[in-house]
């Protein structure tokens, strides 16, 4: 499974200061820290930008790929910052994922982006109605997303669907919808269409001691219906052993005594 790190984002006050003061190092540290950790791509989080975002995102793109060799997942609502992202990211290290787009219209132009910068993107099952009421709305809106994007260009292998995960403390009936969405997300297509969810918004509002068993239960239920990628914290240690074992049990991983150092 694809493991994207989360720990880059402007709602961290240690990152939101870093990218205040245009202080490499700590943002440095996260990034190099995710990469050892097991981490196949960096999310990188600027929020909306609405000042200075172009720079602000190309700023971020270089003193990562620095010092990390990984493909960068870009995160911000802002198409002038994202597109600025996009020119600079460095592909040698892989191909730039867009965090995302969604059947809102005023986020089509994050497919237009993709397909003219050969980068992929996240499709966020989330409508203009608002939130999806169950696992077939989403796979409904889904299918409109997939219809828009090879309208502008941009093949299906380049999407990767999010069911739109929702706190488990609130709103708990939706993590099964999710859970079955991405189980159907698969059947649209053949190849199936690729998966991925933000991992810790299930445990969000939760007590800090009990936030990563929560997401390490649900990451299995998930990888069971065949999820393809996680928005998640690699520095979670035994988030990341739940992974690696997950795998053995689903046949992705050759089982050995040191599968966890792999």
């Amino acid at each position: 499974m694809i493991v994207i790190g989360e720990k880059i984002s402007i709602i961290a006050k240690k990152v939101r200061e870093a990218m205040t003061n245009r202080d490499p190092k700590p943002i440095q540290e996260i990034a190099s820290a995710q990469w050892k950790a097991g981490a196949h791509m960096i999310d990188v989080n600027i929020g909306p930008a609405e000042e200075k975002g172009e720079d602000l995102m190309t700023w971020m793109v270089n003193i990562i790929q620095e010092v990390v060799p990984l493909p960068l997942c870009l995160d911000t609502t802002n198409s002038n910052a994202l597109e600025a992202g996009l020119k600079a990211h460095n592909n040698q290290w892989g191909r730039a994922l867009i965090n995302s787009t969604s059947n809102e219209p005023e986020r089509f132009v994050m497919l237009e982006l993709a397909a003219r910068h050969n980068a992929q993107v996240i499709g966020l099952t989330l409508g203009k109605g608002g939130l999806p009421a169950d696992a077939e709305e989403r796979a409904a809106i889904a299918s409109e997303i997939m219809a828009r994007a090879m309208e502008y260009g941009l093949p299906l292998e380049d999407l990767f669907l999010d069911p739109l995960i929702l706190q488990v403390c609130t709103m708990q009936s939706h993590a099964m919808h999710a859970i079955k969405a991405v189980r159907m997300f698969q059947e649209l297509n053949d190849p199936p269409m690729k998966t991925v969810v933000g991992l810790s918004n299930i445990s969000n509002g939760a007590p800090k001691d009990m936030r990563s068993l929560i997401d390490r239960t649900f990451l299995t239920l998930l990888m069971h219906e065949g999820l393809t990628a996680a928005i998640m914290n690699p520095l979670d240690k035994d988030l990341m052993a739940v992974m690696k074992t997950t795998d053995i049990f689903l046949g992705k991983t050759l089982y050995a005594h040191s599968y966890l150092e792999m």
